[in-house]
């Protein structure tokens, strides 16, 4: 059974930080996309920024590049959201999830498997 649970949420003001992990079992995750999105009430979900296990680059919205950074710790099968210079419009619900990519990393049909999410609220 594939299990994406993530933490890290919580409440902060603005111009400060949070780390949000997901860690992901249930099966091999080699070739897939790892993605983060963000949703709030009323509103589709929203792509944040997405990588593969196996290494390369990264893919960062718009609104969020240059402050947040993804990565994974392969041995711990974790991937991080690093959030820097958080915004009050950056809070949402963040969830991960994990994929193969069919219609490109911004897009949530992309990803098979998601988890619960993670309330992130900053304040002003």
């Amino acid at each position: 059974q594939v299990q994406l649970v993530e933490s890290g949420g919580g409440l902060v003001q603005a111009g400060g930080s949070l780390r949000l992990s997901c860690v992901a079992s249930g099966r091999t995750f080699g070739s897939y996309a790892m993605g983060w999105f963000r949703q709030v009430p009323g509103k589709e979900r929203e792509f944040v920024a997405a990588l593969y296990w196996s290494g390369g680059r990264s893919y960062y919205a718009n609104s969020v590049k240059g402050r947040f950074a993804a990565s994974t710790d392969n041995a711990k099968n974790t991937v991080y959201l690093q959030m820097n210079s958080l915004k009050p419009e950056d809070t949402a619900v963040y969830y991960c999830a994990a994929g193969p990519n069919r219609y490109g990393v911004g897009s949530p049909n992309s990803y098979d498997y998601w988890g619960q999410g993670t309330q992130v609220t900053v304040s002003s």
